[in-house]
């Protein structure tokens, strides 16, 4: 699939404006674009359009190392949110850490428009045979 076709399949991330820039099994990357429709009190990004980048990010790395078939599911997500975003994109790196049989641990960084961590994830994707 291509990124677009990749985002297209997600709804949710077609809603809120998401892109992926490069995707494959080793690592997907994708864009969060500034938006003030996703924002909290005091204007800035909310922490779950962060997340939310996350978990799309590391979804499609996970999915894309699957076998022929197989689906994904997030069963675990940990965030930490270690700086405030506002009026910048933010973007998703997402890498696996472990591939198992049952499922697989995928590693995000998200970081603002000038390359500073702002959270990293780190997520448990179930393996749903197909």
């Amino acid at each position: 699939m291509t990124p677009d076709e990749l985002v297209a399949a997600m709804p949710f991330a077609v809603a809120l404006g998401m892109r992926i820039e490069t995707a494959d099994a080793d690592e997907t990357v994708a864009v969060l674009p500034w938006s003030d429709t996703n924002t909290t009190l005091g204007g800035l990004l909310h922490g779950g359009a962060v997340m939310t980048l996350a978990d799309t990010a590391g979804a499609v790395c996970a999915f894309l190392g699957l076998p022929p078939g197989a689906r994904t599911a997030t069963t675990q997500s940990g965030t930490h949110l270690l700086r405030a975003v506002s009026g910048s994109d933010v973007r998703a790196t997402a890498r696996p850490v472990h591939r198992g049989r049952t499922q697989v641990v995928v590693q995000t960084d998200l970081t603002d428009d000038r390359g500073r961590l702002v959270a990293r994830t780190t997520q448990t994707q179930a393996v749903i045979p197909g």
